[in-house]
């Protein structure tokens, strides 16, 4: 794959790595790759970080046609830079794009581009505990003309922002959660199982809602009968049940977790029974009521784990436990942080160092 580089003479100053947050500052450059129906894929770039110009009438204006991907680079404490299961978030960018009817990319260009452009902005990887380099690539079409149709022009970048450990102390810390009545995430036969930015724009009104009365994300149910347990925010979900892992199985609407992956995989390991399966919202109101749930946890690339202390259901509050962190969510999280910070042994081959 040629890639043309073209480099940013005007460098930004790095940030301090104490105040990085999430999402607020950017690299100095960009991938940018160019789609044409007649053409293909093509005109592959390192660029200067900057504004886009589109068309008022580009198609993801107007019809959403969009979709993404989340990941992060770490820096180890002897100076390499390592991704953690860069080839699964690759391979789901184009899953999410064939469901959006947006062109897919070879799945070798997608990890090129992805590792060339890492290396190249190796710099901003912040090496402060709990920090990371957060990867979002993303892919859009941007036809010049209104109509619901398949996209002929697309563009596919790669941005990157330093940002900061997702616990302020750098410490699990419990959240409480409400389980929504009204609105639904997705429904099977839509757009659940894919990264797109409809899912999350549909979410952000609950999720309002929840934070009015003091929750810090909704758990959402399934959008036709309103009765099983789908996700917790923008994460996927896992409950131990009388010692028994439970997670809700993959139907359509949830989106396949990289992490839910790595926690199954490992909890299997630990020589837990884990079962994906439907779990109804009275099944866990029940575990709650008789002191069965032990721990509950979210799982995503930006908390990797994030402890439930606190689940509310028709005007009730249930504490899960002492309302602490859950050792087994605790060994978690030490578990998959040490891989990705390259502090224990990778013995699955997740980490791929740049």
């Amino acid at each position: 794959m040629d890639i043309k580089i073209i480099k940013n003479e005007n460098p930004k100053e790095k940030p301090p790595v104490d105040n990085l947050g999430f999402g607020q500052y950017f690299t100095d450059h960009m991938f940018v790759m160019d789609y044409k129906k007649d053409i293909g894929w093509h005109n592959a770039r390192i660029e200067p970080f900057g504004d886009l110009v589109m068309h008022p009438a580009a198609t993801v204006l107007h019809y959403g046609a969009e979709v993404f991907e989340g990941l992060k680079a770490y820096k180890l404490e002897d100076g390499r830079v390592q991704l953690f299961r860069p080839s699964d978030n690759m391979k789901r960018l184009n899953n999410s794009a064939e469901r959006l009817c947006l062109p897919q990319i070879p799945f070798e260009d997608l990890m090129e581009s992805l590792l060339k452009f890492v290396d190249h902005e190796r710099d901003w990887v912040p090496d402060k505990k709990g920090t990371s380099l957060y990867i979002r690539p993303f892919m859009y079409g941007h036809d010049p003309y209104l109509g619901v149709h398949t996209v002929e022009n697309c563009s596919y970048i790669i941005i990157a922002s330093p940002s900061g450990s997702y616990y302020s102390d750098s410490d699990l810390s419990p959240v409480k959660i409400m389980i929504e009545e009204e609105d639904v995430r997705a429904v099977r036969g839509g757009t659940g199982y894919a990264k797109c930015g409809g899912n999350y724009a549909a979410s952000v009104r609950a999720c309002d809602r929840a934070e009015d009365k003091g929750y810090s994300q909704v758990l959402w149910l399934d959008g036709v009968e309103r009765k099983y347990i789908e996700e917790v925010g923008a994460m996927n979900v896992l409950f131990k049940i009388d010692g028994i892992i439970v997670t809700p199985e993959l139907n359509g609407s949830i989106l396949d977790g990289i992490t839910r992956r790595s926690c199954i995989r490992v909890l299997k390991d630990m020589g837990y029974e884990v079962q994906e399966r439907k779990i109804s919202v009275d099944e866990l109101v029940d575990a709650m009521e008789n002191n069965k749930l032990e721990e509950a946890w979210g799982t995503g690339t930006a908390a990797i784990v994030s402890p439930i202390s606190v689940l509310a259901y028709k005007g009730r509050e249930y504490q899960i436990k002492d309302g602490g962190v859950g050792e087994l969510t605790n060994k978690l999280y030490e578990k998959l942080t040490g891989i990705q910070w390259g502090l224990i042994p990778d013995e699955y081959g997740w980490t791929v160092q740049i």
